[in-house]
C-alpha cells in the first residue's frame, strides 16, 4: 500500500510558537558553587526564593565526592566499607567459644532428631 505523503506530524511538549506570555513567568534563579576534594567546580542553579535554601552539599558529577560550599575547604571523601560477608557479621558478634556451643547444641538437636527417626521406622 502506497502512501500519499500525508503523515500526521506531531510536536514536543513546550514546543510552538508560545512564549513567556502564555507559560508565565519563569521563577528567578541563583547558580551556587560547589567545590569537591579534587578541586572540581559544580554550579547547579536553584530557585533564588528566600524560602528557599541550597544544600550544604551537592555530589560533583565528576568524580562522585561530596562537594562543599567553601573552595579552601571541601569535604573529605566518603570513606566506603568493603563488602562483608553474613559469616564476617556473625564472627563480630560472637566469639569462637559461643559459636563451638552453638554449633554443638545444633548438633546435638540434630542427632536426637535423626535418633528418633531411626526408632520411628
Amino acid at each position: 500500500m502506497a502512501t500519499a505523503g500525508h503523515a500526521i506530524r506531531g510536536s514536543r511538549v513546550g514546543a510552538g510558537p508560545m512564549g513567556e506570555s502564555e507559560r508565565g513567568e519563569t521563577a528567578p534563579r541563583v547558580r551556587v558553587s560547589y567545590w569537591c576534594a579534587n578541586g572540581h567546580e559544580t554550579q547547579p542553579t536553584f530557585c533564588a526564593s528566600e524560602d528557599v535554601e541550597a544544600p550544604d552539599t551537592w555530589d560533583c558529577p565528576r568524580c562522585g565526592f561530596p562537594a562543599g560550599l567553601d573552595a579552601a575547604n571541601p569535604p573529605a571523601p566518603l570513606r566506603n566499607e568493603p563488602y562483608k560477608t553474613h559469616l564476617a557479621y556473625v564472627k563480630e558478634r560472637r566469639s569462637d567459644e559461643d559459636g563451638a556451643a552453638l554449633l554443638e547444641e545444633a548438633l546435638e538437636t540434630l542427632r536426637a532428631r535423626r535418633a528418633g527417626l531411626r526408632h520411628a521406622s
